[in-house]
Parts: structure tokens; C-alpha cells; sequence
């Protein structure tokens, strides 16, 4: 074989040995711990890293949850996988969390994360993990603490908002059920009505009754102590507002001796007159005739002129108008049928509410 054939040779043999590197060298596998050493019962993090050309199966060790990776060495849990890009995406780096921890002493090997890529297996190199244990000073009892208790959860209005609300809820049926069974009770009426009423002058009020008793033709009547009875109480009450003493107790004579007082003496002569033929009619059964009535008639309606008084426009004053409701039999069991369905809904707010409560303060 000639030198230059060798060097072919030689030459095709260095290339494939390089190429056969190069291959290798695309898969790496580091694993790096977060600290060398640990306390009892402490977590550990275990990062891994692979590295190898992007688009490439890369198989990630697993365990099951508190499983012996080694003995008296724990897996617990692992983050999910994070991949990063390099070299403009031809190259990527997969990246995995693992977290052990142990209740044991010593010094531990930690296991060589195996990684399967394309099928070919690669491994990291191992690791030292020191678990260190807590020094108790058995002497000394007094530095030695009990676990502490558990810390109460801080209040959560979103908690108790819904409880709030049904428990207002509940006091306004209880209330509503509390006040309509005290009227129904007190044989009260449930709804009242207030509305405007406009007062009248006191002889409008009289002139509206005197014609009432016209519309009527009591004065043609053969009962005349009804007649004058209507007549005089009209007069009374027109006094009463007139000039403020009550008429409606006083006798005719001290009626007269008032108004003396006040009128002139041709204002009251024929008053006087109807007051004490009323009064014979009424004490003495005295019998009138139909034109005497209408003279009385005149005469009541002639001193309301003379002594009326004229008042400035008033506003009009509320009143409370109760309305009296006629129940009927339908609309009674209607309302107890209601009221059972409230007390009801109340019982069952109450209790949801005692429950929420219950299991808020567990």
C-alpha cells in the first residue's frame, strides 16, 4: 500500500471518530442540588437540566410520591417540565424540579438521574446530601417547647356576608309576622291610610246640615222633637266652632247668657225663641205647627249669617283613615296560609343560618 492510500485511510478514520465525538457530545445531563445539607424533615430541590438539539424525545426520570429513591431518602413531588431554545431554536434545554427530603441521619448518595433521548440512555453524575439532625439538650427540660396550637384563620367578611343578609332577612319576617299578628289579634284593622282633608268654616259645616234637614222636609213631619232636636244640635255645634265654649253641654238659658256676652241683643232675640220652642217640644211635648217650623228654620239660618266669619283659605290637615277590611272567608284563610309560609321560610332561615354559623366557627 502506498504512503498516500495510508493517509486516506488515516484520514477517513480520524472523520468518522470525530463525527462519532461530535454525536455524542450533543445530549448533556447536569443535576445540581440546592444545598448540600439538610435538617430532618426539611425539603430538598434537586434541579435537572438536559440539553440536546431541539426537536429530539428526552424521557425525564419519575417516582411515585414518598417513594425510596434510596434508603431512608424520600421522593415527594416534582414541578412540571420547563423548555427553553437556543441557537436560534436548534438547540434546547429541558429543565425539571425534584424535591426529597428524609427523616433519617446520614449521608446520603443521592441516585444518578438516568435520561432517556431517542432511546439512548444518559446519565448525570451523583450527589452528596448531608441530613443533619437536631441537637436536644436532655439536661434542661424547661428549653424544650410543646407543639404550638393550630392559628385561627383570619375573619373573611366574604365568609359571613351571606350569613349577615339572611339573618336581616329573618329579623324583617319576624317583624312583619310579630306586627300583623298583634293586629289580628287586637282585632285591628292591618293597613291605614292618611290622606288630606281640608277643614270647612264652621258655617259651611252648618249650612251644609240645615240643608240637609230641608232636603229631608222634617219640618212637615209630625215628629217635631226629632226636628228640633237635628236643628238645635246644628246650632250647638255652630256655637262650639264659633266661638269656642261647648255649647253641646250647656242648657239653652246658659247658652243665651253666653252669647250675650258676644252678640247683640237682636242677633240672639230669635234664638232665643228657637231655643225655648225646642225646649218645650222636646221636655214638654209642645205641639208646633208647620209654619212655626219653617219660621225656627229661618230664623237658625238668619243667625248663622249674621254672626258667620269669614276664614282666611286653610291647608289642608292629615287624617289618618283606618280601613276597616271585610274579610272574607277565602281572603281569611288566605292570610293564615301565608302567615304559616313565612313562619315557614323563617324556620328554615333561621336554621340554614344557625348551620353557616356552626360551620364557620369549627
Amino acid at each position: 500500500m502506498s504512503l498516500q492510500k495510508i493517509k486516506y485511510v488515516i484520514s477517513f478514520i480520524l472523520i468518522l471518530w470525530l463525527h462519532s465525538a461530535s454525536s455524542e457530545a450533543q445530549v448533556t445531563v447536569e443535576a445540581k442540588l440546592d444545598s448540600a445539607g439538610i435538617f430532618i424533615g426539611q425539603r430538598i430541590g434537586l434541579t435537572l437540566e438536559v440539553t440536546s438539539d431541539a426537536g429530539k424525545e428526552v424521557e425525564l426520570p419519575e417516582w411515585d410520591s414518598l417513594q425510596l429513591v434510596e434508603p431512608g431518602l424520600e421522593f415527594v413531588r416534582a414541578d412540571k417540565p420547563d423548555t427553553s431554545y437556543l441557537n436560534d431554536g436548534k438547540r434546547m434545554v429541558l429543565t425539571r424540579r425534584y424535591f426529597f427530603t428524609s427523616f433519617d441521619s446520614a449521608l446520603y448518595l443521592m441516585p444518578a438521574m438516568n435520561v432517556r433521548v431517542e432511546g439512548k440512555d444518559y446519565s448525570s453524575k451523583k450527589l452528596a446530601l448531608k441530613v443533619f439532625t437536631l441537637d436536644i439538650d436532655t439536661l434542661h427540660t424547661d428549653s424544650i417547647f410543646p407543639m404550638k396550637a393550630e392559628l385561627a384563620p383570619p375573619f373573611d367578611w366574604a365568609e359571613w356576608r351571606q350569613v349577615m343578609w339572611l339573618f336581616v332577612l329573618a329579623l324583617f319576617i319576624a317583624g312583619l309576622l310579630g306586627y300583623v299578628i298583634y293586629r289580628l289579634k287586637n282585632n285591628k284593622p292591618i293597613i291605614r291610610r292618611i290622606r288630606n282633608k281640608r277643614r270647612q268654616p264652621p258655617h259651611k259645616v252648618a249650612m251644609q246640615k240645615i240643608e240637609q234637614i230641608k232636603e229631608e222636609k222634617m219640618w212637615q213631619s209630625e215628629d217635631s222633637k226629632e226636628y228640633y232636636t237635628q236643628l238645635t244640635d246644628t246650632l250647638r255645634n255652630y256655637i262650639k266652632e264659633r266661638y269656642g265654649f261647648n255649647a253641646m253641654e250647656m242648657t239653652s238659658y246658659e247658652i243665651i247668657q253666653k252669647l250675650q256676652e258676644v252678640n247683640d241683643e237682636e242677633a240672639i232675640s230669635e234664638l232665643r225663641e228657637l231655643f225655648q220652642t225646642a225646649d218645650l217640644v222636646k221636655f214638654a211635648k209642645y205641639s208646633t205647627l208647620i209654619n212655626e217650623n219653617d219660621r225656627n228654620l229661618v230664623n237658625a239660618i238668619e243667625y248663622i249669617n249674621q254672626t258667620k266669619l269669614e276664614e282666611p283659605e286653610q291647608k289642608p290637615q292629615p287624617e289618618v283613615i283606618v280601613v276597616e277590611e271585610k274579610r272574607s272567608k277565602i281572603a281569611k284563610y288566605t292570610l293564615i296560609g301565608s302567615m304559616i309560609v313565612a313562619g315557614l321560610v323563617l324556620l328554615g332561615v333561621l336554621i340554614f343560618v344557625g348551620y353557616r354559623i356552626y360551620m364557620l366557627t369549627l
